[in-house]
This record gives C-alpha cells, structure tokens and sequence, in this order.
C-alpha cells in the first residue's frame, strides 16, 4: 500500500479537505508567475486543480466512489454562491443606473456573443462532417458541449444533456470537459491582453466607467442603521436563500410540460439577482442589508477559488481520458470567436469605454473566473456592473442556442 493509499484510508474526508486547500496554495503560488506582465492569478488554482484532477481524481473515486463528484459539486456549488452573491451586492448600489444608461448596448453585446459562439459550433459540425469524424449524432453531441464549455455555461451543459438522446449524453460530458479549460484560461488571459495592447491607462478607464452608473457608494456608510453581526453575514445569507428559492422555478421549454427541458436562472443567475436587488436598496425599515466590503472581498476572492478547485478537479480528469486535438480546436475556435467578436462589437459598434466593454464580455461570455481577474487588473469591483447587467441575457440566450443546436443538427 502506498502512502497515497494509506492517507485517503487513514483520514478519510479530511483527506479531501487536505486536498482543497494544498490545491489552492499550490494554485495562488502559480498565479503569481508574471510573464510579461500577464498573469493568472486566482485562475492558477484551476490550473493547480486540472492538474490535481488528471493525477489523483481516479484514486480519489475509486476510493470514495460517486461521493467524490458530489464533494466536489457541493465545493463548486458553494463556491459560485459566494462569488456571485458578493458580486450582486458590490454591483447592486449602482447597477440599476448603469442597466437604465446602456441596457439596449448590454442586451445586444449578450446576443451577438453568444450567437457568434453557436455560429462557430455550427461550423464545428460542418467541418467534423466533412472529416467523416463520427456518426451526425455523436458529432452534434460532442460539439454541443464544446459549446456549453467554452462559454462555461453549466446551465448550458445541462440543457445539452437533457435534450440529447439519452445514450449520448456522455458525449456532451466529453466535449464540455475538454473545452472548459480554454474557456476559462482563456478568457483570463484576454482581460489582461487588451488593456497592455491598448495601452490604457487604468485610472482613466476607471473614472470612464465611473461617469455610467453613479451611486455605488457602499450604503451602511450613509446612514445609522442596525446591523444584525458585525460582518454582514446575515444578510449575505437571506440574500443566498432568496437566491436558491429563485434559481429552483423552472420554466417549461417543451410541449412535454416539466417533464421536457425546463429554463431556470439556476442557483448562479438566482442568487446574482437577488443580490443586485438587496445590494440597490441596502436596508429593510432601519435593518441594515448590506454586508461590509471587507467581507464581500473576502468572500469573492475565497468563492472564486472553491469554485476553480471543484470545477477543476472535475475537468481534469475528464480532459485527459478524453482529449482530442481536433476538439480541443473547436473549443478554442467557439471561445476566441465569440470574445473577440464581442469586445470589437462593444467598443466599435456600441461605443463603451474599455472596462465596461470588457466587463460586459465577462458577463456575456458568462466567465466568473474572468470577472475576478478584471476586478484585479481594473483594482475596482464596481466594474461588476456591467456584468451583472448583460450575464442574465446570455445565461438565457446560450441554454435556447444549445438546444437549437442538437435540434437543428
């Protein structure tokens, strides 16, 4: 028995918890390696994580079984609550301004990535088509999931599976895993390109950006509220439970009513939501419902990289099993068309400055781990904003272009 053997018998699930948190130190460590001052940053766990994955994520479920996928859910899960929630409520205060001033240019941007994104999985098929690469079925399966992993749209990956014929649904798995990682990666690495090629100056994008949407002034600084803890956790948490209770409604999509493919924000769009609206008002009566920006910071930065880990772990143990060269350019094709056809489309057809162009892209390409690096880059959360306001739109729009694709192909 060897000493990896003997630690996961010996501790168990704390085995796991040793695992989490050595990936993300090894993974904080790795961000920090600056080539040519682009960095990872938070997005060097999920590479620390894909790494972890494609090694140990076999002896982990071997060991645990289908436990291991379901630690990891709840940790990616968890994750994404605390990310977008704290996101809602730094966005909130000035987030309804900034809708009002730019919300056709948002609704727009959310359309033309995502439909640039499809428009190159449909050329994806084609060209699969012609190589006779598979049988149409599992081509269009594959490719369905390319899709939803190189916009990180799991809301997207599930409606793929549930439209699909059941026998194929691992397909979709394949192709979703093996275009994540340049999902994420990538579009990282872009927030950070464009302002160095640009060669803008961050404080004059920030006071651009800050002339849309004014009054994002954290609340509890303006008046003498009540708090109920000393850090804001309470309304941190009804906000989460309002958001999950909104996440849950489904919409029917089908003829089959409920048992057919449903819509619904999922727990990422509905507790985004909710915070945006708690984060606006601020207070109920004389109770205060903003929670301190000290810990929104911390619960961000500490979401986003439970996020990268679960999401990580997971993607890189399916990478490998499962990488194609071929794929794996169909993911980049889908990833780099629609983010670079958005930015130019922002800043060129739209008019919006770089910040807001970008974070816009963020949210239309539906890219948490981005938005965390362009908060970093921008040295601002209100950039949020932005993505906030054109996420829901492409959260909508890219779980209707999934399903049209396997319905079409």
């Amino acid at each position: 028995m060897n000493l990896f053997d003997s630690l996961i018998r010996i501790n168990g699930v704390t085995f796991l918890m040793l695992c989490v948190f050595g990936i993300a130190a090894v993974g904080y460590c790795i961000g920090r390696i600056t080539i040519k001052g682009v960095d990872l940053g938070t997005s060097g766990v999920f590479l620390a994580a894909l790494v972890f994955g494609a090694f140990f994520f076999p002896c982990l479920e071997k060991e645990f079984g289908e436990f291991t996928k379901t630690a990891l859910k709840i940790i990616e899960n968890t994750g994404l609550i605390l990310f977008v929630t704290s996101v809602g409520f730094i966005a909130g205060p000035g987030f309804f301004e900034n809708l009002k001033t730019n919300f056709k240019s948002y609704v727009l941007l959310g359309i033309v990535i995502i439909f640039t994104g499809w428009a190159a999985a449909v050329i994806s098929i084609l060209i699969g088509r012609a190589a006779g690469v598979t049988d149409p079925q599992k081509l269009t399966a594959i490719v369905s999931g390319l899709f939803s992993g190189a916009m990180t749209s799991t809301p997207a990956f599930s409606a793929a599976k549930a439209t699909v014929d059941p026998a194929l649904e691992d397909l979709v798995s394949v192709g979703y895993g093996i275009a994540y990682i340049f999902g994420v990666v990538g579009v990282v690495l872009f927030v950070q390109l464009v302002p160095k090629l640009t060669h803008s100056d961050m404080n004059e994008e920030l006071r651009k950006f800050s002339e849309v949407g004014k009054g994002g002034a954290a609340k509890e600084d303006q008046e003498d509220l009540i708090h109920v803890d000393p850090f804001g956790v309470m309304p941190f948490a009804f906000a989460v439970v309002i958001g999950i209770i909104v996440g849950m409604i489904r919409i029917p999509l089908s003829m089959k009513g409920f048992d057919g493919t449903c819509f619904s924000l999922t727990i990422t769009g509905g507790c985004l939501l909710s915070a945006l609206v708690i984060g606006h008002f601020g207070k109920f009566g004389r109770i205060s419902m903003m929670p301190y920006r000290s810990s929104l910071k911390v619960f961000r930065e500490f979401g986003l990289a439970l996020f990268l880990i679960g999401a990580g772990t997971s993607a890189g143990a399916q990478f490998v099993a499962n990488f194609s060269l071929l794929y794996f350019a169909f993911g980049v094709l889908i990833t780099v068309s629609s983010m670079v056809t958005g930015y130019f489309f922002a800043e060129k057809v739209l008019k919006l400055n770089l910040l807001n162009a970008l974070s816009a892209v963020t949210g239309g390409m539906t890219s948490t781990p981005a938005l965390g690096t362009l908060i970093s880059v921008a040295g601002s959360e209100e950039i949020a904003s932005a993505y906030a306001a054109t996420y829901p739109i492409a959260l909508i729009s890219v779980v209707l272009a999934t399903q049209f694709l396997i319905i079409l192909f």
